[in-house]
């Protein structure tokens, strides 16, 4: 192949896995403002609808590593469509559901979508230069950030009204279709950069799903639950997890190598892949649920519907933290990728000290929210690049999947952090959060952006040259064949 066209196969491939990616986060936002009208049209409980979310969220948990660690020993094309086969199958599933049972095990199936953006990354890594890489790497996590609003929008718009929810799905499940057709047509098969002749790591495996599950199951029920059977569930998770370290680092051939989880190039990613996600959700709920709040029954907020929350407040920063996320592409090429982050960082903090003491007009959390989204999508952009520089190529997809969980759990916990605030923090004379409650929300959003960036300056690379992938030429001239 010439240079031209090798070029212009890499494209096709980006092409590709940002519609994969933007399927991943539609599948992820688009859900959560239908769950009233899911509520009704089933006819179950809020309790019992919660799980639509949950069982996602643990399956993706779940799934993002063991299918990053596959990516890794067979290559990323294989495994990339037998997840959007399984997402497809999932997302048909949700859309003939006749009862919540059905359309929970559609959400399981839908949570491996996960795993496409570390994957996704692996696969770059093996066709793309340095530059190229960091510049792709920035424009997936732009889609992948800005989705959210869009999927928000577009439900809003397919339920007005008494329209069924049963159209989300459909519009997930078209999504889906079309990004296994892109992905069938423009991925290469990239060489495996492991050997695939030893085992499958199962107990490591089970203990991850195990420990996840049961973390996960306690922060997200928390705040419906109580503390008697959260806590000593959350701790029995953590127990479990530490079992799982123990082994990883004692078998041979672990799940998840111990340089993918620890050491002094992934570690500070790992960690302020949690704040950030903890940033990210704690705007998204307080903004959401501050301007959508009664003046006149609470004293401030705006009264916004969902759907015009989501045009007014969410939209314009999604559209922001697409371009952010593309423009910290080039940054990270000429400067450090900590560095970047720490900047990025640094805009979160600003944003969030905005929401904190100046939220009276609309305009101002329109501005917090587009400096925020910008601080959002420039973190997970940088974030992959902290990581591809920390690992050999055949750790990429895992390493990546292990992130990810991280971000999960950072939400996790913020989502539970903020639901108690809000129902312990009530203003006088009913039973809604108060308005110090949601101060105390974006300072902790706030002190969170600021930990993420001074954590992520720590973050130290490999020695240029350690790097023992394929060369992308050799990768991209492999035809997208199975």
């Amino acid at each position: 192949m010439t240079g031209a066209s090798i070029v212009r196969s890499s494209r096709r491939a980006v092409a590709a896995l940002c519609c994969a990616v933007m399927t991943l986060s539609v599948l992820q936002a688009a859900v959560v403002p239908v769950i009233p009208t899911m509520t009704d049209q089933l006819s179950v409980g809020p309790t019992a609808i919660g799980w639509v979310l949950t069982a996602n969220l643990l399956s993706a948990a779940v799934c993002t590593p063991v299918l990053g660690r596959i990516a890794d020993r067979r290559g990323g094309r294989p495994v990339l469509i037998g997840t959007l086969v399984v997402v497809v199958v999932g997302s048909v599933l949700c859309v003939v559901a006749p009862s919540l049972p059905i359309l929970i095990v559609g959400r399981v199936l839908q949570g491996s979508a996960f795993a496409i953006f570390p994957i996704g990354v692996a696969v770059l890594r093996m066709i793309m230069d340095e530059r190229r890489l960091t510049q792709a790497i920035g424009l997936m996590s732009g889609i992948m950030a800005g989705g959210a609003g869009l999927g928000m929008v577009a439900a809003g718009v397919l339920v007005a009204g008494d329209g069924s929810y049963r159209r989300v799905f459909w519009m997930l499940l078209a999504l889906a279709i079309i990004s296994l057709v892109l992905v069938g047509a423009a991925v290469p098969r990239t060489p495996a950069p492991e050997s695939t002749g030893r085992g499958f790591d199962v107990v490591g495996a089970i203990l991850l799903a195990i420990g996840l599950c049961a973390l996960l199951i306690a922060l997200a029920e928390g705040p419906r639950r109580g503390p008697i059977l959260m806590v000593p569930l959350a701790l029995g998770g953590l127990g479990c997890l530490v079992l799982w370290y123990v082994h990883e680092r004692r078998t041979p051939d672990p799940l998840v190598p111990p340089g993918s989880l620890s050491g002094r190039g992934v570690t500070p990613a790992h960690i302020a892949a949690v704040l950030v996600g903890a940033a990210m959700y704690v705007q998204f709920l307080g903004i959401a649920q501050f301007v959508q709040a009664d003046p006149e029954v609470t004293g401030y907020g705006f009264g916004f519907s969902v759907f015009g929350a989501s045009v007014a407040f969410l939209l314009p920063g999604s559209i922001a933290g697409v371009i952010a996320a593309a423009l910290s592409g080039r940054l990270i090429h000429r400067f450090r990728a900590s560095r970047v982050l720490a900047a990025v960082c640094g805009c979160g903090v600003v944003a969030f000290a905005m929401l904190a003491v100046a939220r009276d007009q609309p305009w101002q959390l329109i501005v917090a929210a587009v400096v925020v989204n910008i601080f959002v999508s420039g973190a997970y952009a940088t974030l992959p690049s902290l990581l591809t520089d920390a690992v050999p190529a055949a750790e990429t997809a895992t390493v990546n999947g292990v992130n990810a969980i991280a971000r999960i759990i950072g939400s996790s916990i913020a989502s539970a952090t903020v639901a108690s605030l809000f129902a312990t923090m009530t203003g006088v004379g009913h039973e809604l959060a108060s308005a110090a409650a949601y101060t105390v929300v974006f300072v902790i959003g706030g002190l969170a952006a600021g930990a993420a960036g001074v954590i992520g300056l720590s973050s130290r690379p490999r020695p240029r040259g350690s790097d023992t992938r394929d060369a992308p030429v050799a990768a991209v001239a492999a035809r997208p064949t199975s």
